[in-house]
């Protein structure tokens, strides 16, 4: 019997942290914030950077692609958890457990990439200056976004299909919130020690080679800064890597620490924990990191907040006019 035939009728049903029912509260509340904040947040920069013609950047397009991502990244699960809390529900259809399986983990992979893809802009735009705008054109930022997106898609079908192909003989309890991969190994009746060998491997590739890229650029780029004679050149460069570093650190962080270890040896409650962290709260994060750390940001905010009330003004202004006229045509 295969993952499908005995799982497409009946769904599955996510135990969340059912054995603490107390827990189901406070864990609404941070999902509220959390899940607004990061609507807000997102929306936000991907507004500023199409609005702001001085944020149209390699930069900010590489930003603005983050911010998508997130907002997706995290509005593939949030939804659904707020809806079983509410509606006190703990199941998933089999169809929805497994689009939200590969879109998550499609969104992960491709965020591994794009954080490299961002650490090459930066050691570009620090160590090679000169060669910057020749570098970093226009059409080399779509193919890089364009290989960042399709890889991590092309990844997600990939280990989706082998975790789903595992046998599970009836078994339908996820203990987790939502559809992931060492979770729903956990529900096999087999022994997954191949197809962890397999899943191993393709994390490894998206996971260790990204970071260990974003590394080496990141050793190339502290060279370089030392080099700078200006303390305020320095804290400018610094200033500008630091908002990145801190990313990759949350993100790959707790993805490592999830996908690159047998399902057996993680502690189920801490695993639930650190997939909410990588999955809701570093979405979250992202847009506070890059605005306010960064000048450029900042400083586009209130550019855009003074052409809008500005805009705001004049309508009014144009609507008052009318109303007067009316009333003098009366």
């Amino acid at each position: 019997m295969n993952w499908a035939n005995d799982s497409s009728s009946k769904g599955f049903i996510l135990l969340g942290f059912s054995d603490s029912p107390w827990l189901q509260m406070p864990l609404l509340v941070v999902l509220l914030i959390s899940y607004t904040f990061t609507i807000f947040g997102n929306v936000s920069i991907m507004v500023v950077c199409i609005l702001d013609p001085k944020l149209h950047t390699p930069m900010y397009f590489f930003l603005a692609n983050l911010s998508i991502l997130d907002l997706c990244y995290t509005t593939s699960i949030v939804p659904h958890m707020l809806a079983n809390i509410c509606l006190n529900k703990t199941t998933i259809s089999y169809s929805g457990c497994v689009a939200q399986l590969i879109i998550f983990l499609a969104l992960g992979a491709t965020e591994c990439l794009l954080l490299a893809v961002m650490s090459f802009d930066r050691f570009v735009a620090i160590c090679r200056p000169l060669h910057y705008v020749v570098i970093m054109n226009c059409w080399f930022c779509l193919r890089m976004a364009a290989f960042s997106w399709l890889t991590g898609f092309s990844h997600s079908v990939l280990q989706s299909c082998l975790t789903l192909n595992m046998p599970r003989c009836g078994h339908r309890e996820v203990d987790h919130f939502f559809c992931e991969v060492p979770a729903l190994l956990k529900l096999s009746c087999a022994d997954t020690k191949p197809i962890e060998a397999e899943l191993f491997f393709c994390s490894v590739l998206i996971l260790l080679i990204p970071v260990t890229l974003i590394l080496i650029s990141y050793g190339f780029i502290a060279q370089a800064v030392l080099k700078i004679r200006s303390s305020e050149g320095r804290r400018k460069a610094f200033g500008t890597c630091g908002s990145h570093m801190v990313v990759v650190s949350l993100f790959f962080g707790t993805a490592i620490y999830m996908y690159l270890q047998p399902p057996s040896s993680t502690s189920k409650d801490w695993g639930k924990m650190v997939s909410l962290f990588y999955g809701i709260i570093t979405p979250m994060l992202n847009p506070l990191i890059y605005s306010l750390r960064n000048k450029d940001m900042k400083g586009a905010f209130k550019r855009v907040i003074m052409i809008g009330s500005r805009k705001l003004q004049i309508n009014i202004y144009r609507e008052s006019c009318l109303d007067k006229n009316r009333e003098l045509g009366h």
